[in-house]
């Protein structure tokens, strides 16, 4: 087998990477504690033993005397990456401290409902018109609720209007005049 593998044959490498997966999966755990750093190590070993093949020393006995060497070779590459990051981490100043913003949020959560305390006590009422059938946005309306001395309840203040509705194929069309429009007309 080693002969093979040193030729580069591919099913040769298969068989090994079957027998021996997860030996070295299991010394990689056992060396680094981590499953997640494990599977990319034995990955790591299968590359590195796969582009390293010519060095496998020629003779009989199983390969996986030279795999378990790669794998501790880099679980060893794995902890010293892990040190330097974590000094490096440790040579940072500390994240500046954050103000407590939860209050904040919270009156922004509220302020529809406060919206809406405020229209009803200066009395104004804004309502948002749709259309029966498809849902469609019509406009909306906005009126007094309570009398006041530049209106009575119920005067109307302001209101909006979609007049039409359209598919257009290109930027600057005008609605309705594109062939195959399906333009609707919508009263205001």
């Amino acid at each position: 087998m080693r002969r093979q593998l040193r030729a580069g044959d591919r099913e040769a490498f298969a068989e090994l990477y079957e027998s021996c997966a997860q030996a070295v999966y299991r010394h990689a755990l056992r060396l680094t504690g981590d499953w997640s750093a494990a599977e990319d190590i034995m990955a790591d070993t299968f590359l590195a033993a796969w582009q390293g093949r010519k060095r496998l020393a020629e003779g009989r006995g199983s390969p996986l005397p030279w795999l378990l060497g790669i794998a501790t070779h880099k679980c060893e590459n794995t902890r010293r990456g892990l040190r330097r990051r974590l000094a490096f981490l440790a040579r940072q100043p500390p994240p500046a401290d954050v103000a407590d913003f939860s209050a904040e949020a919270t009156s922004w959560l509220d302020d529809r409902s406060r919206l809406r305390a405020v229209h009803l006590k200066y009395g104004n009422r804004t309502e948002w018109v749709f259309d029966k059938d498809d849902y469609s946005f019509l406009g909306s309306r906005e009126y007094r609720t309570k009398d006041a001395p530049y209106a009575k309840a119920g005067t109307l203040l302001s209101s909006t209007a979609e007049i039409e509705h359209a598919i257009v194929d290109k930027a600057g069309q005008t609605p309705g005049k594109a062939p195959g429009s399906t333009g609707k007309q919508q009263a205001g």
